[in-house]
């Protein structure tokens, strides 16, 4: 009945790990557009799927845990050189200007 010989075992795979990444890390993206954040989904799930059926699924699991490698020098080592922490965002005020973002909100 279940078998995890399938693509949609990729998917599911990718989609369980964006999804606690928007619950634990959400707040890093709040000012991002919708568009964008889906538009990532959609992008690495394509990705990851096109690798599992040309390269095998070895493959494809080893670059998507690669794809982590940036994500813990950002959250582990240049934020905190920055004066922010890598897991809360805070304090918010540096954590926008890092970004880019307007502080409107902390005015």
């Amino acid at each position: 009945m279940w078998s995890t010989n399938t693509l949609w075992f990729e998917m599911a795979i990718v989609s369980i790990i964006f999804l606690l990444g928007n619950i634990f890390m959400g707040h890093f993206e709040e000012r991002s557009p919708n568009w964008r954040k889906l538009v990532k989904y959609l992008v690495t799930v394509c990705i990851i799927v096109a690798i599992s059926i040309f390269a095998g699924r070895t493959y494809a699991f080893i670059l998507f845990g690669l794809a982590f490698i940036p994500v813990i020098y950002a959250h582990g080592i240049l934020l905190p050189k920055k004066g922010i922490n890598g897991w809360t965002g805070e304090p918010k005020s540096k954590y926008y200007e890092f970004r880019g973002w307007d502080k409107i909100f902390f005015k």
